[in-house]
């Protein structure tokens, strides 16, 4: 564990856009990210990829010889343990949620700062989902669901089982993340945990569950 965090991380760019490579690049770059390589297409994405493994792939979601969904899906298969993070300027629902379904972990819209486009990198390279605020719901009710199984073979960390309690006890996100120090956008990252590992998609679901297994006092906030 204590390698990961001393590594530099290891990105690859996928955009047809030299500029838009180049920028990234050296933002990243001056932060101490390593933009281990970079591709204008899908052909040449999947090539360099293969050998390079990295860590983290941010890809564009238009791409003049392959969708960014399907080239996520391919990225997949062929390097399975490389984060994916589309980046895009499209902002709606649909693409968000349809980039979740093929498999990327972050969504990053391309007008907000480059600065949000390393906070999505290092989110998820430490494990989280990244997508834009509000459109958890969408992205759980789209997603594999992942099996259901009891509080005693469900493996939830001890800062999931506090995230379980405080939804269960009416508290929102942002009362959550002030009361255990966290940000919002990670109270909500445990949330997509906690409903893939039960298989619980709703408050209603998750209060239900955390009654059964007697871990809500059900005070509310």
């Amino acid at each position: 564990m204590a390698d990961k965090k001393q590594k530099k991380t290891r990105v690859f760019l996928v955009d047809d856009h030299p500029i838009v490579r180049e920028g990234v690049r050296s933002y990243l770059t001056s932060r101490g990210i390593a933009v281990v390589g970079d591709a204008s297409d899908a052909p040449e994405a999947l090539r360099k990829v293969k050998k390079l493994a990295p860590d983290v792939i941010v890809l564009d979601v238009n791409l003049p010889t392959l969708d960014g969904g399907e080239l996520a899906r391919r990225l997949r298969r062929l390097v399975p343990k490389s984060k994916l993070i589309a980046f895009s300027i499209h902002s709606s629902e649909e693409y968000v949620v349809r980039m979740a379904r093929c498999g990327v972990q972050g969504y990053v819209v391309k007008d907000q700062p480059t600065a949000e486009l390393l906070d999505a990198i290092t989110h998820v390279f430490g494990g989280g989902l990244y997508f834009p605020a509000g459109m958890t719901d969408s992205i759980l009710d789209s997603v594999q669901k992942f099996p259901a199984g009891r509080l005693d073979s469900v493996a939830l960390t001890d800062r999931e089982l506090e995230v379980l309690v405080l939804l269960a006890d009416g508290f929102p996100n942002k009362g959550i993340a002030d009361k255990l120090g966290i940000s919002a956008r990670t109270v909500e990252t445990h949330r997509v945990h906690l409903s893939h590992k039960l298989n619980i998609m709703t408050i209603v679901g998750l209060t239900r569950y955390s009654i059964q297994h007697g871990l809500t006092s059900l005070k509310g906030p």
